[in-house]
This record gives C-alpha cells, structure tokens and sequence, in this order.
C-alpha cells in the first residue's frame, strides 16, 4: 500500500513538471503569446530549472531545447523512481536498462504532447461555445490554429460548424494507439 501511495505520488509530480516544461516548449515553438495567466504559471513553474539549464542547452533554431530536455529528464527520473519503488533494480544490466528508460520517457512525452493538445482542442472549442470573448481563448487558438489549419484544408465548416477540431483529436487518438503499443513493449523489455 505505501509502495503504491509512493509510485502514486512520484508519477503526480513527474508529470506535473513534465507537462509544464512541455507546455512550455509547445507555447514557444507554437508561437504563443505568454503574456496571459497561463502562460505568466508555466514560466513561473518551470524558470527555477530552465534558466540555469539554458547555460548547458543551447536553443536549436529557435526551439527551447532546455525546456524540452528537462521534460525528457524528469520524465526519466519519474520512470526510473516508480520502477524502483516497485522493486526493480537494474545492478545487471544499467546501461540497457538506462536506455530503455530514456526510449520510454521520450515516447511518454510524444504522447503528452498529444494529450495536452487534444485537452487545448477541447478547451478551446467549449470556450468558443459559452465563453467567447475569453482572454484564454486566445490562447487556445494560437496553440491549435496551427494544427488545425491543414484539417481545415481537407474538412471545410458544414454551416457554421467547423468539424476540423473533431477530425484533429480522432486523428491525435489514432496516433496514441501504436505509441501505447510501442510503450508497452519497451515497458516490457524492463
């Protein structure tokens, strides 16, 4: 019960961290405005780790990288402390077991992202329904109007409905079914 309380509490924080630090790395390569209240949370949740760690990474045409490195790292660590929490030990093999952790935290983040901009569409499309003037749609529209501008090319509005984000998040799910299935067979190689 402790063991599982302690898992439990280990992935919360991870993916606390790991989400904002995304969310970070999306909003700027997304171009989004982080002048606005969620953006004034991520920068102050996440400047006490990306700052100093911009001295190691360096931006790579114009991407935070630093940002994106440490999601991928807390991921990591996220990873190896439940497995070691369940019992796992890697004394044998340290170096594959190492890799294998850095191939499941990096396949975790890819479906983050997912997740995180299938919650933005979501968001944004009940915000243009009851709250249209919102500041935070604004937001949400600079995240997902990339994205769903090449939808919009193939699935034109029907009236005044666009279909275009329902299209996105089905075709987001799809992509997540064979990370699922990738992430379970490296899981299992551990």
């Amino acid at each position: 019960m402790l063991g599982q309380i302690a898992s439990f509490l280990a992935d919360v924080v991870a993916s606390f961290f790991v989400y904002l630090l995304l969310a970070r790395f999306l909003f700027q390569w997304l171009r989004v405005p982080l002048r606005n209240v969620l953006g004034e949370f991520i920068i102050a949740g996440t400047n006490w780790m990306v700052l100093p760690a911009r001295r190691v990474v360096p931006a790579l045409l114009g991407l935070d990288l630093a940002s994106f490195v440490l999601a991928w790292l807390v991921q990591g660590l996220g990873l190896w402390a439940i497995y070691a929490i369940a019992g796992r030990h890697f004394g044998s093999a340290p170096e594959i077991a190492a890799a294998l952790l850095a191939g499941l935290a990096l396949i975790d983040l890819v479906r983050y992202a997912l997740v995180f901009l299938i919650i933005a569409l979501l968001v944004q499309a009940l915000l243009s329904w009851f709250s249209p003037y919102s500041p935070m749609n604004s937001v949400m529209d600079a995240v997902t109007r990339p994205l769903l501008r090449p939808v919009r090319r193939f699935v034109p509005p029907l009236g005044r409905v666009d279909l275009s984000p329902l299209v996105l998040i089905v075709l987001l799910q799809i992509v997540l079914i064979p990370l699922a299935h990738l992430r379970t067979q490296l899981g299992g190689m551990l």
